[in-house]
This record gives C-alpha cells, sequence and structure tokens, in this order.
C-alpha cells in the first residue's frame, strides 16, 4: 500500500528528499519548480510516511496529504468564452491541483446557450480519456437540468458543479452534485466560495474512493505508478520534454505526452518485469493532441 503526499519546499537539497523517496521504494508522481521552491506529489509506502516527514523537517520543507495524486481529472465548461470559464472553472482547477490532482480543462465547442448547446462524439471521447469529470455549469437551475445531456452518456463519473441547490435525481448520469459554484465574475476568495471549494474537494476525493475500491475487485495488471517510473527510466526522451508532467499517472493508466505515430512502439517495447508494456495494456492515440494513452489490462484479461 502506498501514500500520496505533497512535499513543499526549497529547491536547496531537493535531491535528498528524491534519493530518500527511492530508497524507500516509492515514486515522484509529479514535479514543479517555482522560481526557488518544489512542489513534489510523490507515493510511498505508508509504513515509511514517518520518514519522510522528518526529511521534510530535516530541509525546512512541509509535508501534507495528496488524496488526488495520481489521478487526471477533466473540468468541462459550456464553453470558452468569458461568460462561462475565467472565474468558477479556472479556480477549481486550482484549489484541486492542491490535492495532488493534475487537472485538464476542456471546453465545449456549442455551449453559449441552452438553444444551441451541444457536446461532439469527439469531445466525449476526449473526457473520458480521464480517472473523472468535473462540469462546472451555471446558476440557473433550470438550465443545468437542461443540459445534462452534456453527461448523461459518459463513461466515467461525473461531478456537476453549479449555484441553486439541485436534486441529484434530475440529473442523470451525474454521480453527484455540488452547489454555490455558479458563474460568478470574481475570483472565488470569499468565506461562501472557499466552503464550497472545499465541499466538492469532499466529493471528488470520495468519488475517486469508490472508483478505486470497484478496481480492486479486478485490479490492473500492474500499478501505473510503477509503469511511469519504468517509462522514464528507459525512455531518454522523457527527461527533454518541456511539457508539464510529460508522463501523467491515471488510476487505470497513463498518458505519456509523446506523438503517437513517431514513438508509440517505444513505448509498446517498455519491460515491466519479464513482459513487455503492449502485452499488459492497451496502447492508443489519444484524443489530446495524438499523444500516448496506456490503459491497463485487469487480471482477468488474461487467461
Amino acid at each position: 500500500m502506498y501514500e500520496t503526499l505533497t512535499y513543499s519546499g526549497g529547491i536547496h537539497k531537493s535531491e535528498e528528499m528524491k534519493e530518500l523517496i527511492e530508497d524507500l521504494g516509492g515514486f515522484v508522481l509529479q514535479e514543479n519548480i517555482l522560481q526557488m521552491d518544489l512542489i513534489l506529489n510523490m507515493a510511498v509506502p505508508i509504513n515509511d510516511v514517518d520518514r519522510i516527514n522528518e526529511k521534510a523537517k530535516e530541509l525546512l520543507g512541509k509535508i501534507s496529504a495528496a488524496p488526488m495524486a495520481g489521478t487526471e481529472i477533466a473540468i468541462v465548461s459550456p464553453t470558452l468564452a468569458r461568460h462561462h470559464l475565467p472565474h468558477a472553472a479556472c479556480d477549481i482547477s486550482e484549489y484541486l491541483r492542491r490535492y495532488g490532482a493534475k487537472d485538464n480543462m476542456v471546453g465545449l465547442a456549442r455551449g453559449a446557450g441552452k438553444g444551441t448547446a451541444g457536446i461532439t462524439e469527439y469531445e466525449k471521447k476526449l473526457i473520458e480519456e480521464h480517472d473523472l469529470a468535473i462540469y462546472a455549469l451555471g446558476s440557473f437551475k433550470q438550465c443545468i437540468i437542461d443540459k445534462a445531456f452534456l453527461f448523461d452518456d459518459i463513461d466515467i463519473p461525473v461531478i456537476v458543479t453549479g449555484a441553486p441547490e439541485i436534486d441529484l435525481n434530475d440529473l442523470p448520469g451525474a454521480n453527484a452534485y455540488v452547489s454555490g459554484l455558479g458563474r460568478i465574475p470574481r475570483r472565488l476568495k470569499r468565506g461562501e466560495n472557499i466552503r464550497a471549494l472545499r465541499n466538492l474537494v469532499e466529493v471528488v476525493e470520495n468519488t475517486l474512493d469508490q472508483k478505486r475500491r470497484s478496481m480492486a475487485s479486478d485490479p490492473p495488471l500492474a500499478p501505473s505508478i510503477l509503469i511511469k517510473n519504468q517509462i522514464e527510466n528507459q525512455i531518454s526522451l522523457i527527461t527533454g520534454l518541456i511539457s508539464p508532467t510529460p508522463v501523467t499517472s491515471q488510476l487505470d493508466g497513463l498518458r505519456i505526452k509523446l506523438d503517437y505515430d513517431k514513438y508509440h512502439e517505444k513505448i509498446e517495447n517498455v519491460e515491466i518485469n519479464d513482459k513487455k508494456l503492449k502485452d499488459i495494456a492497451e496502447i492508443k492515440k489519444s484524443f489530446m493532441y495524438d499523444y500516448i494513452l496506456v490503459k491497463l489490462l485487469n487480471e482477468s484479461s488474461i487467461i
């Protein structure tokens, strides 16, 4: 069992933290450098958390829980227009990152108004490449209910946000609804906004936990964090990528930010114990920038 944590501290001597994580049999999930500060998402054996805390204290850093680390979340807005996207959706994205999530903003092509709102098959498949989707909708109850067709057949857990209180039964296809997060023309800094964001975090964590428990009955043939580590060790090209989190972990796979047509064969032949990655996973072209998408096979798929 692994515990996902976030280390926040200075760059000075940060290599000591990375070396300790590796020595303990853990993995670095994501690394962000902001000027002289380092934010490190990690997965370490649950019995070794105290040693990580001791090292963080020695380096004058801080350790916090990161329950969403190793997941990729889509935050979906009806459009990229300013009356839908900039404030609530972006603040939701920024807030979830504090808990370890890797999230992507997805703006639908036809969302300006109830009469023209729509979602294409391409957009559905792009959203379904994630572990979970959050639909950031508006302030009017009937408008949100009428737009349930945007997510009623999405094949991953869906959380809907909006301003009014709405019964979940009125939103077919949604796993949860969080109120207090409608179209707000300012940053979400007031008390009621922060409380709504905290409620959303709790709902996201519970939804991801339910998905983990469901996966535990028929788990992937190898954990995605192990696959991520092996890809980074065996594909030297990864270290030269300037994209943030060039290998992004998901609960049941990974997104690798390399062009599929050029590099999928290299990824397919990465060695995982005594097998090739192509033997334990489905490797296909992502709907996001033609990246490589790896979806791990379950134990029941091997006869």
